[in-house]
């Protein structure tokens, strides 16, 4: 019985570990032990008490990872693997520049970047080529397509 409860017990610390240990290495080996401690399980106490070993493990480590997933992200440990910061902004509807003047900042064929309000904004002709420097106008925004055309 102390073979079964070393194993088990080691087993779910090496799980514990694996948060902090990051490689599968802890992890895998935690998963190993508590195998082999059901297998010792079996084998030392018959079918019957193995098969119960087996489903109070198996509802354990249920438990163990519904709790984990619910507590660890609330956790100041867990709060540091989770990542708040906003990297880009994605623009994906801007009616604010139909009618909107600006420079071709690359050469538009037919598509490119162009200076709108002193903001980078790829944009697309109606189907010819601009050079860059061309004075355009915004003459509409479909969704993330913005549709210039050279003012003149």
């Amino acid at each position: 019985m102390g073979l079964v409860l070393t194993l088990l017990a080691v087993g779910a610390i090496l799980l514990i570990l694996e948060i902090y240990l990051p490689g599968l290495v802890a992890g895998i080996l935690g998963f190993l032990l508590i195998a082999a401690g059901v297998a010792v399980g079996y084998y030392e106490f018959g079918p019957q008490v193995g098969t119960w070993l087996l489903a109070g493990v198996t509802a354990a480590l249920l438990a163990g990872v519904a709790g984990w997933l619910f507590y660890f992200p609330r956790t100041r440990v867990g709060r540091s693997f989770i990542s708040e910061g906003v990297v880009g902004e994605i623009r994906a509807e801007q009616p604010d520049l139909i009618g909107q003047c600006g420079v071709a900042f690359t050469q538009l064929r037919p598509s490119g970047t162009a200076l709108i309000n002193g903001r980078r904004v790829d944009v697309v002709t109606e189907g010819s080529l601009l050079e860059k420097g061309t004075e355009l106008k915004v003459i509409a925004v479909e969704g993330m397509r913005v549709v210039v055309r050279a003012r003149g």
